[in-house]
């Protein structure tokens, strides 16, 4: 058996004699420097990979070795819940047991209560959809749970492994398999693997962008050539590849656009790139890239697998994407990571370094390249300035979203390409894997429809006061929403529901022990709509959230004791991750999508904050301060010199008044 240490990149699975495979794709040591009982190594891997040998930078943080890993042991499965195990399970035989593999009987929670669920495997995924509707209807079946994870992600999740960070894998090499055709190493794993807790942020990162001959107004794939393709890398590449340009230097001069797709996609192979970066290239460059090298069969077998460019749903739109290499579309991302009116890669260029790029108006570049004069070098110098422009942004804004990805544990494509409020739900669900908690259900559409009449009135706001202001302090609640959160232990799983007294099966914690929870003390009560809230157990969102901040503060102290500029850099991003996911949370409970969605949970966090703030701004009033704006979690406050003066001889009075300290 040999080990190898390696970094995932991205997962999929295949189906091979009619059963899922898993394919782990990422990179190990060229130089098997971190790998052990590998004596065969050298004979195993004689004909290596050209691409990792070309390298223009020789650095050794860049784990450099294209590797496959094949795992075919797992199995896909849903939890279901009943009353009577042992008919549902014959029931469910009855309607497809040339589908299921196996039973099993198991003891998981639902919102905190202990309950005896029957863990139905599958041969295959997709009979999981094929049958989860009969399944769900059958008499003996009160509800099915967990039957719309995907599978990829259910492996990520159940065996604790994180994308974009060192994994150890255990098996075989093998000297081919069906499905793979490239040079990549193929391992066949003898066991699940192990995270190594190593964080790893050196990767190959190269942006690309293409311009297009437009004489007609938006260019027509079918018939306006490709004219430039730009590329920077964090490795040292800067240039431009074109048919002209000659005399400048940082172009690369071929003879046709048929070269020009070539020698791109040529530079990609040869720098071992991990990351390809562009700007709006999941709706433009790539797939006119894809229709350009079609008319000369051109074959953009970028995969780490030797597949080709493909695109896949993600939200509402198409993401273009290859296998082992990930594709990162910036303008997806900043259109998340900061608000703008509009979101060209120049606006948002200006808004993170404060300075212009060069630009040329879209129209106008058929023009500029006709021109054969300074406008056709301006043309050159606009193609690679958007390049090292986007690769700058790149270099800029990627940790945070690496950092999460590191967190959340899905592939960084899928990241890039999420909502906060997904990412967010996905680590719960990661949370709730580890706590033993059986995911709750996307709420259905039915439900969604009655549940948009549910109204909730949001933050407090005071609209500011007309007029030029002076001496103006801030009040800013840290962390208002999640605080509330942990301290008033607001959490479906600990909410007594109105109904609960009644009788109708409520599925928590509260509700199954009712006869402990028979006086107000017991509960927090929300303002207004007085939601009660258990003070105990601590509800599963509270603790997951808790737990969040806590490590966010460990990662802040450790900030300010580091002397180490780097560590100190990569702890802040690591901070900042933490920070976001904490403050999405509080928000995704009132959306009607959540698996953990409660309008009485989204209530009482806004009515709590909105008591908060208004007590804050009365309290400040009482001291001499007058709010002139206030918006959710803090407020402004005018105060006089006066006020400052008193303050100050209070101060200077308890200072006088304080007692000697033993010596």
């Amino acid at each position: 058996m040999e080990r190898r240490n390696f970094v995932l990149f991205d997962i999929d699975y295949i189906t091979i004699n009619e059963e899922p495979v898993i394919r782990l794709f990422g990179k190990s040591k060229s130089c098997d420097s971190d790998n052990s009982n590998n004596s065969n190594n050298n004979s195993n891997n004689s004909n290596s990979n050209n691409n990792n040998n070309n390298n223009n930078n020789n650095n050794n943080n860049f784990y450099e070795r294209n590797l496959v890993a094949i795992d075919d042991s797992f199995e896909p499965y849903i939890y279901v819940i009943s009353q009577n195990i042992d008919q549902a399970r014959n029931e469910i035989l009855g309607i497809g047991s040339y589908k299921i593999k196996d039973f099993e009987i198991l003891r998981k929670k639902i919102f905190q209560v202990e309950t005896e669920v029957l863990k139905v495997i599958f041969i295959h995924p997709r009979h999981v959809s094929g049958l989860r509707d009969e399944i769900r209807s059958l008499d003996s079946v009160d509800g099915i749970r967990e039957h719309d994870i995907p599978f990829y992600r259910r492996y990520l999740i159940n065996n604790n492994i994180f994308p974009m960070s060192l994994l150890e894998i255990n098996g075989e090499v093998l000297n081919s398999f069906e499905t793979i055709n490239s040079d990549a190493e193929i391992f066949k794993l003898n066991e699940p693997p192990k995270s190594l807790n190593k964080n790893i942020s050196d990767f190959r990162i190269l942006c690309f962008d293409l311009e297009v001959y437009n004489p007609h107004g938006m260019p027509n794939s079918e018939k306006d050539e490709i004219i430039m393709i730009g590329v920077s890398s964090n490795t040292g590449i800067n240039k431009v590849i074109s048919t002209k340009g000659k005399d400048l230097d940082f172009a690369e001069t071929v003879g046709s656009e048929e070269e020009m797709i070539n020698r791109f996609i040529s530079i990609v192979k040869e720098e071992n790139v991990d990351i390809i970066v562009g700007y709006n290239s999941d709706n433009f460059d790539f797939p006119y890239l894809k229709d350009r090298a079609k008319i000369y069969n051109i074959k953009l077998d970028l995969g780490m697998d030797g597949s080709h460019l493909n695109f896949i749903k993600r939200g509402y739109g198409n993401a273009g994407s290859f296998k082992g290499l990930i594709h990162i579309d910036l303008y997806l991302l900043m259109r998340r990571y900061i608000s703008l009116d509009r979101y060209t890669l120049e606006r948002v260029y200006l808004e993170l370094f404060g300075e212009e790029k060069i630009d040329v108006a879209g129209d106008k570049i058929w023009q500029f390249w006709d021109s054969d004069g300074e406008d056709l070098v301006k043309l050159f110098d606009y193609s690679l300035d958007d390049v090292v422009s986007t690769l700058k942004i790149a270099e800029l804004t990627l940790p945070l979203s690496l950092e999460l990805t590191k967190i959340v544990g899905q592939p960084f494509f899928d990241i890039s390409r999420m909502a906060t409020g997904q990412q967010a739900e996905w680590y719960l669900v990661r949370k709730a894997f580890e706590d033993d908690e059986i995911v709750p259900n996307k709420p259905v559409p039915s439900s969604s429809s009655r549940r948009n009449k549910e109204q909730n009135v949001g933050g407090y706001v005071k609209e500011p006061e007309k007029g030029l202001h002076e001496n103006l302090v801030q009040f800013d609640f840290r962390s208002l929403y999640p605080s509330i959160i942990i301290s008033k232990n607001i959490s479906p799983d600990v909410l007594l529901k109105k109904n609960a007294y009644t009788g109708e099966y409520v599925e928590n914690i509260v509700s199954k022990n009712l006869e402990q929870y028979n006086n107000d003390e017991y509960f927090n009560i929300s303002p207004e709509k007085c939601h009660r809230f258990a003070k105990e157990p601590v509800g599963f969102i509270p603790s997951v959230i808790g737990n969040v901040l806590n490590e966010r503060l460990k990662l802040k102290k450790a900030m300010k004791e580091t002397e180490n500029k780097q560590e100190k850099k990569s702890l802040d991003v690591q901070q900042q991750a933490l920070k976001r996911l904490a403050n999405t949370m509080y928000g995704i409970y009132g959306f009607l999508r959540f698996r953990w969605y409660s309008n009485e949970c989204a209530e009482s966090i806004t009515a709590w904050g909105r008591e908060f703030i208004q007590n804050t701004m009365k309290k400040a009033e009482n001291y001499g301060f007058k709010a002139i704006y206030a918006d959710t979690d803090g407020f402004y406050a005018e105060y006089n010199e006066n006020l400052i003066k008193n303050i100050s001889n209070e101060d200077k009075n308890v200072e006088d008044k304080e007692p000697e300290k033993d010596k």
